[in-house]
């Protein structure tokens, strides 16, 4: 299998739709001419025309409701948001119209909207969100969140061909600074399947996107304490794999689990609920969470830093949970 960076897989996912189904098209600003803000659709102009690679003002509510509509009329519309924190413009084109329809009427909304987020590249409090929170919260959509090439290629495919809304969010960090083996031909990675990237037998981390590679290091250097951690890369934040969480937390006994977004309302406080509601009788010591603190990115790099989570504080939280 060839090795392709993570922006690589995204773009290839996206061109292979569209040459496999004439009904995907893409929609948002500057993917035509300029290519997108991260290159990732340059030469999708010439390849497929502007019928089908559609160059829209700055306007997010109006860019997700034309999408909507297309999608109800049977076209399966890719929207790209320039950076996912401007994807709240488009809040309630996405809440109240794409997730009810199917609820409200049994139509379909093929739909996915590619949100780039997350932190670590210095872009300030709005460029550098991780806002999948508000979107899990909400019944009718599906929310992704890959950390590698292969997930982030056969999830876009999945959530292309998927009868219902996708929010899919990317790791901008991951873009040029990921590898990983992809397979030339055609696949999919189920929607809604968590994955165990590493087996360990003493602690559980539990985590998605860009935090898995930071728990990797973390685990490498727990691995030479003696202190071997299982990650769990959730890949699928709804719906979440609630069997696979508990899985991790019944064999290990103590689960650490990981995100870049804000601590309050956050995806992990769901999945400790999930683990206090089905294995707290298999747990040896409380469920710690490593998160970004309640408080807007900072902007100036060594801020930044401080900021996100990373290896030195999920080495730091798996070393007091396993002393327990």
């Amino acid at each position: 299998m060839p090795e392709i960076t993570y922006i690589e897989a995204i773009r290839q996912a996206l061109w292979e739709e569209m040459e496999r189904d004439e009904r995907v098209f893409l929609i948002g600003e500057d993917i035509g001419v300029y290519g997108g803000a991260f290159k990732i659709t340059m030469g999708f102009l010439e390849k497929f025309g502007e019928d089908r690679v559609i160059d829209t003002p700055i306007a997010e509510s109006a860019i997700v409701g034309s999408a909507v509509g297309a999608a109800l009329m049977g076209l399966r519309p890719v929207v790209e948001m320039q950076f996912s924190d401007f994807i709240a413009c488009g809040f309630d084109q996405i809440v109240n119209m794409a997730a009810k329809f199917h609820y409200r009427t049994g139509t379909s909304v093929p739909l996915v909207i590619r949100g780039p987020s997350g932190g670590g590249v210095h872009g300030g409090p709005f460029h550098s969100q991780n806002p999948e929170g508000w979107f899990v919260h909400v019944p009718g959509l599906k929310v992704l969140a890959p950390s590698t090439p292969y997930d982030a290629k056969g999830l876009l495919k999945a959530a292309i061909r998927d009868p219902d809304p996708v929010i899919y969010f990317e790791h901008k960090y991951l873009y040029r600074r990921i590898k990983g083996k992809v397979p030339d031909d055609d696949f999919t990675v189920p929607i809604g399947k968590a994955e165990v990237k590493r087996e360990g037998a003493d602690l559980s981390v539990i985590t998605y996107g860009a935090m898995i590679h930071q728990a990797f290091e973390a685990a490498n250097r727990l691995s030479a304490k003696g202190i071997e951690v299982e990650i769990l890369d959730l890949r699928t934040l709804l719906p979440l794999d609630r069997e696979a969480i508990l899985a991790t937390a019944r064999k290990t006994g103590k689960v650490v689990v990981v995100h870049e977004a804000t601590r309050t309302g956050g995806v992990g406080g769901e999945v400790v609920a999930v683990i206090a509601e089905g294995a707290f009788d298999r747990l040896d010591g409380p469920i710690l969470r490593v998160t970004a603190p309640d408080t807007p990115v900072p902007f100036t790099a060594p801020l930044e830093e401080a900021f996100l989570p990373n290896a030195d504080t999920i080495v730091a939280a798996a070393e007091r949970l396993a002393a327990y």
